[in-house]
């Protein structure tokens, strides 16, 4: 069993508005995605975000969006490739450029939201975020979905010389292709910590989780997705992580 490791949007305040609990969730993590300014954060909220996860030794990542601060980056916007590189430049060179001050470097790259989902669904969208990566710093890796088949990904990344990093959601279920089942659906999000914790081992173990249409589907993930925007998903993630480790350890 390979190390899952444990991702989280995190730094998503804005000015004196405080979403989600940042400090509470980031002992229990390996990788933070950062707001960058655009559906979510600020520069002080930034540079605070930034030394937490340097306080506990967890990875600085980007986690640009669409420009869209009154709908937190959930809605798609039409931009063209370029504009789309722009958007991606701006926002992981802010980020960076606190990082720097503070002596370290963004790690990799997340996108949020509406702008996620689109890449998922759009290889054209795919190309130009991954693209963009490349002409940023071909060395930061990319996160995104893993699916049934991630090979059509796999191989645009492989054009552009930037390592994907796939990510699995623990609190999500699954349709038969490896998408995450809409949430205007019954039963598209786990809501039981029971549950949640098994999925979580399951995809660690590499092991089938059954999808909606009750076929077996196996996802291979590098990275899980857990949240903290509240004590009880904080305390998923705290048993997430004591699981994982005691799997690992047995």
């Amino acid at each position: 069993m390979s190390r899952l490791l444990l991702n989280c949007d995190i730094g998503e305040s804005f000015g004196s508005w405080t979403m989600g609990l940042d400090a509470e969730v980031m002992p229990f993590i390996d990788c933070a995605n950062i707001a960058c300014g655009f559906h979510a954060g600020d520069p002080g909220i930034m540079r605070k975000t930034v030394g937490l996860a340097l306080a506990h030794d967890v990875k600085i990542g980007a986690h640009p969006a669409y420009q869209d601060l009154a709908g937190f980056g959930r809605r798609s916007m039409a931009y063209s490739a370029q504009e789309l590189q722009d958007l991606l430049h701006y926002q992981i060179g802010a980020l960076d450029g606190i990082c720097r001050a503070q002596g370290t470097r963004v790690s990799y790259v997340k996108p949020h939201g509406a702008m996620y989902n689109d890449m998922m669904a759009s290889p054209a969208q795919l190309r130009a975020v991954v693209q963009a990566v490349a002409a940023y710093d071909p060395g930061l890796p990319l996160m995104l979905m893993a699916t049934r088949d991630n090979s059509a990904a796999q191989a645009i990344g492989d054009e552009f010389g930037v390592t994907l990093w796939f990510e699995a959601f623990a609190d999500r279920a699954y349709d038969s292709a490896g998408h995450l089942v809409s949430r205007q659906l019954p039963g598209a999000v786990h809501h039981d910590a029971d549950v949640i914790v098994q999925q979580a081992l399951t995809i660690a173990a590499g092991q089938a989780l059954v999808a909606s249409d009750g076929s077996a589907l196996h996802l291979h993930a590098k990275t899980l997705c857990v949240h903290g925007d509240n004590a009880g998903s904080v305390a998923a993630v705290q048993r997430i992580r004591h699981a994982l480790s005691q799997q690992a350890q047995g």
